[in-house]
């Protein structure tokens, strides 16, 4: 094989495309799938709750009862979620971050044989142990997918690689919309299937991902393997001299040295890294708080108000989903160019205006003409912002701006305040609406005020720079000073041992 230099622009190889698909769609698509599998059929899938019931006892089932089967459903898969997400630690630095994608398949391929079988064993509650299932399997790899792609990424592809995350969701998101449709597997026959198809890009991922590097930087600074490294490098540039790149993992593991490995209670009290953690909280909870799901469990009743009847607003909702997927396309081909910052601020400022007059439309749709179409656009304009910057940038802050020492631990409190505020979220929003009605939408543009000052005055522009220059970038504003690295390094110590998953909590 013949090697460019060294020197070339950094273009996508074939070989991190190929890593970056089996990585992305046997992991994030599952979080995206499972969003969205149950919201169109759920009368479908409660009439079977209701069959199963009958069955049993000779009375169907009430109300209330069917409302608590039902809540359950769709709540456990954030509670499996915010499981995984504190397993997630562990599992990246005494398995790797390539290993922990590949075990992480168990929680996607054992709950899609439950649901596929559940409609035989006429048994609802394997539907709902499935999803707790699937929650962890969101989790883990809704941490570790972002942790390995921006590991394999060089530096001016991170930004790129770093929202495929979230690109991999929406498509999740998309496909689920387009499958349970009536007309497709949204219907009595159809949606065992339906739900097991989660299984398929599991399997998929087991059969390629092992054929693909794990990341360098935890091959290099974690393991204390160079030589391994620096192979998986030569494999994802294209190019025989890497050692610019080697050099730079040398460098990285220099200035984490006296940290050690950072547990979860410690990154709380460190003050190096005060600013890091705080901004990643913020991103994450500014993008849940700020009224995405909101909008997606409002999105039906807003387009009744507008005329839309119930057979064709399922069609309404996957136009939403092209929205989704177009504007995250644009954010994944624009962040190197347009950086971090602005797609951030830009999505927020979107977010916020959508929030506002969809606040005055719903107030006045019932006495002005023309405003219930209003709402539809809003609903729309509102995806397209968040799809801009709020959901797919958080992904490649939360990488760039912690090093190998404290990323796993940060992603762990990442995950946790990601699944926490999606919970509070879908639980309080049903009653925040119905005390306050459209004004609630105003709490959204108010979290999307304050979440866009936070990052213009705290988070700097991180795009073209190596985990050490952003590192310390937040050292000045954490009042510490990064030492320069000694001349004299010329290679890495291997640690002793690995650590162990209590090292996490």
């Amino acid at each position: 094989m013949d090697f460019i230099s060294a020197s070339s622009p950094q273009r996508l190889q074939p070989t991190l495309v190929l890593a970056t698909l089996s990585a992305g769609f046997g992991s994030a698509f599952q979080y995206g799938y499972n969003i969205a599998v149950v919201n169109t059929p759920h009368k479908v899938l409660k009439s079977f709750y209701n069959d199963t019931y009958y069955a049993r006892h000779g009375t169907p089932m009430d109300e209330k009862h069917m409302l608590l089967l039902w809540s359950c459903t769709v709540s456990m898969f954030p509670l499996g979620g915010l499981l995984g997400s504190l397993m997630v630690g562990g599992l990246v630095d005494k398995c790797g971050r390539k290993g922990t994608l590949l075990i992480n398949n168990i929680f996607a391929i054992v709950p899609a044989i439950l649901m596929g079988v559940s409609k035989v064993a006429k048994a609802f509650e394997l539907i709902i142990l499935s999803r707790v299932l699937l929650g962890v399997c969101a989790g883990i790899s809704y941490s570790a997918l972002p942790m390995y792609l921006g590991e394999l990424a060089p530096k001016n592809l991170r930004g790129t690689l770093g929202t495929m995350t979230e690109v991999f969701v929406i498509v999740g998101v998309f496909l689920a919309q387009i499958f349970s449709l009536q007309a497709v597997l949204g219907n009595p026959t159809g949606w065992p299937v339906l739900l097991a198809l989660t299984g398929v890009p599991a399997l998929l991922q087991l059969l390629s991902l092992p054929f693909f590097p794990e990341s360098p930087r935890y091959t290099l600074i974690q393991r204390g393997d160079e030589d391994t490294a620096r192979q998986a490098l030569r494999k994802l540039r294209g190019w025989a001299d890497v050692e610019d790149e080697i050099e730079e993992m040398r460098v990285e593991d220099q200035a984490e040295r006296a940290e050690g490995r950072l547990s979860v209670l410690n990154l709380f009290t460190f003050r190096p890294l005060r600013w890091q953690l705080i901004s990643i909280i913020v991103l994450m909870a500014g993008q849940q708080l700020s009224g995405i799901n909101a909008i997606n469990y409002y999105a039906d009743m807003i387009y009744a108000s507008a005329g839309i009847s119930a057979a064709h607003s399922q069609y309404v909702t996957v136009g939403a989903g092209v929205v989704n997927i177009v504007m995250t396309g644009v954010s994944a081909g624009t962040v190197e160019w347009l950086g971090r910052r602005l797609l951030l601020l830009v999505g927020y400022g979107i977010c916020g205006s959508a929030c506002l007059v969809l606040t005055l439309a719903l107030l006045f749709q019932s006495t002005v003409h023309g405003l219930s179409y209003l709402s539809v656009i809003c609903v729309f304009s509102y995806i397209a912002g968040h799809s801009i910057g709020p959901s797919p940038v958080p992904s490649v802050v939360r990488t760039e701006i912690f090093l190998q020492s404290s990323r796993p631990a940060a992603f762990m409190v990442d995950g946790a305040v990601h699944w926490l505020t999606n919970f509070i979220v879908g639980f309080m929003f049903p009653s925040v609406q119905e005390a306050i009605g459209a004004y609630s939408f105003i709490i959204f543009a108010g979290i999307c005020l304050l979440t866009a000052v936070y990052i213009y005055v705290v988070i700097p522009e991180t795009k073209g720079q190596t985990f050490v220059e952003i590192n310390r970038i937040f050292a000045k504003r954490n009042g510490v000073e990064i030492p320069e690295p000694r001349e004299e390094t010329t290679g890495v110590e291997p640690h002793t041992s690995p650590p162990t998953q209590e090292t996490f909590f």
